[in-house]
């Protein structure tokens, strides 16, 4: 669920970005009414962050081996991009208002693609341990949001999509302390408050909406589409279809996967994440953090994410462990001995908890959470029929997506090796709509691993088997090496530019149908 590593820009870089259009708000200031509630917007119009034409966009990405590889999945830019900077208001994990950011990415230039009604992207980022995350300012390159900002630049907004890309609630200048980490209910309204803010400005940016709305997002963010989708689904919005991507969107079988001896490459920043978000929400996950974390860490360690410092200094500091979820010898153990790395010393999670969590699960399971996953387990209409009594594993059941049924088009994909978030949470959604009554026609699931598949995304297939033969030579070193290196980019750097680029060649054939 984590996001995207820095995309890295050298000097050259920030020299093309000098001379591009600068800050501000073109000089003036518009009177709007007075308009203070959800989705208003607090500053109009959002302030112009940089303007860059399609030569600069273009010459930005030649400027390294990765802005390069992005291009050839991306495609040559037809537009430049106006990148503007939305505040807007929206609400926290208890119901408080409160405020966010978000970018908004207009398509710039003259092809005929950048001009004229343009379809909208409401895109939803990936885990961020920065508070500091604003995906409105990718161009400074020492942004945690530079490398996830470019590659939706490159594949939306260059290609003629109007982008909303809001940083949730928590993150960037919100005045909200904590961040509401997979609440469903709260990441679908605030995606929702970000569009409805950014639609008001759309006449001072010169943005022309289509019509035609597109939601996405990757890892958290692909749960955060799927809310967004469902929560505009439920208010009467006119959504074209969404695009899920590596989403933990059946968070419960994830959670109860981890309890069970299944942990997630990344769980040491989830679970803190989790249990905070979830507290906040609903007031039964713990008495004391000493509930579920070990001494040394349950002091503050439910402040502490997002933070203001990067996670490998947290680890450095020691506020957090970076591999260590639970202790060596821990009952359950692992299932796999490449699992053995979450079991150390010096862990986060009490082995008092983890008894309490894999008794829960032995005895109030949940159908479609079967461990080991079967075919009949994850196409299942009632996968959380039960009823936990553990109240992390209670909260993650209130926050599963798989409790409504979309009436558009979705395209969920993602790859079956992920270490960081299980393909089988893919495969369960999709499950559980086929078993709901999705139509086949409706519902398209792209496993990247899948290279005997032939439809229209194998040139997606083929070239994450080709970077994925990139990454392990360029580690070089023993084979072990190289298949560590694999697993350690997969979910952040080789899966993300794959499976954007497969969303928005099923937007375009969404809009290309009339839908």
């Amino acid at each position: 669920m984590n996001r995207l590593p820095a995309l890295a820009l050298s000097g050259v870089a920030l020299m093309i970005l000098a001379g591009c259009g600068g800050g501000g708000n073109d000089g003036f200031a518009v009177n709007v009414p007075a308009d203070t509630g959800r989705g208003s917007v607090v500053t109009q119009p959002p302030e112009r962050v940089q303007r860059l034409t399609t030569d600069q966009f273009t010459a930005l990405l030649q400027v390294t081996p990765q802005g390069r590889s992005l291009q050839t999945i991306a495609g040559t830019p037809k537009c430049g991009v106006d990148l503007r900077y939305l505040e807007y208001r929206t609400i926290g994990g208890q119901g408080e208002a409160t405020n966010a950011t978000a970018a908004i990415m207009v398509p710039a230039g003259t092809d005929p693609a950048c001009n004229g009604p343009r379809p909208v992207v409401l895109y939803a980022h990936g885990t961020a341990v920065e508070r500091s995350y604003n995906i409105a300012r990718w161009t400074d390159t020492s942004q945690p949001a530079a490398a996830e900002g470019v590659i939706v630049a490159a594949m939306f907004a260059a290609q003629g999509f109007i982008v909303v890309a809001p940083n949730y609630a928590g993150y960037d200048k919100s005045t909200l302390t904590y961040h509401p980490y997979l609440n469903g209910n709260q990441q679908g309204k605030d995606m929702v408050d970000a569009l409805t803010a950014a639609r008001k400005t759309f006449p001072f940016i010169d943005a022309s909406d289509a019509g035609a709305l597109f939601v996405t997002g990757y890892s958290q963010g692909g749960y955060v589409a799927l809310a967004a989708h469902r929560e505009l689904q439920a208010i009467g919005a006119k959504v074209a279809a969404s695009a899920p991507l590596s989403a933990p969107a059946a968070i419960s079988l994830l959670t109860d996967y981890t309890f069970s001896g299944w942990p997630a490459l990344g769980s040491t920043l989830f679970t803190p994440l989790l249990s905070t978000s979830w507290q906040k929400q609903f007031g039964y996950v713990y008495n004391n953090t000493a509930d579920i974390y070990e001494t040394q860490y349950a002091a503050g360690i439910d402040t502490l994410l997002p933070s203001l410092t990067p996670s490998n200094t947290l680890y450095t500091t020691g506020k957090l462990p970076p591999l260590a979820l639970f202790p060596p010898n821990a009952v359950p153990g692992p299932v796999d001995p490449s699992f053995a790395m979450f079991y150390a010393p010096n862990n986060l999670v009490r082995q008092t908890y983890l008894t309490q969590a894999a008794t829960d699960i032995q005895v109030n399971p949940c159908p479609g959470n079967a461990l080991p996953a079967t075919p009949a387990s994850l196409n299942n209409a009632s996968p959380l029929g039960c009823q936990p009594l553990l109240g992390f594993r209670r909260a993650a059941l209130a926050n599963d997506l798989r409790n409504w049924l979309p009436t558009r088009p979705v395209l969920m994909c993602g790859g079956a090796n992920d270490p960081t978030v299980n393909f089988l949470s893919t495969r369960a959604t999709a499950g559980y709509f086929r078993a709901s009554g999705m139509p086949a026609s409706a519902l398209t699931v792209v496993d990247l691993e899948d290279i005997n598949a032939t439809d229209a995304f194998s040139a997606a297939r083929a070239g994450f088997a080709q970077a994925k033969i990139g990454a392990a030579t360029s580690a070089g070193g023993t084979t072990a090496n190289q298949q560590q290196a694999v697993v350690q980019a997969y979910h952040g750097t080789l899966v993300p530019p794959f499976c954007i680029a497969a969303a928005r060649g099923f937007f375009v054939g969404v809009l290309a149908s009339g839908g």
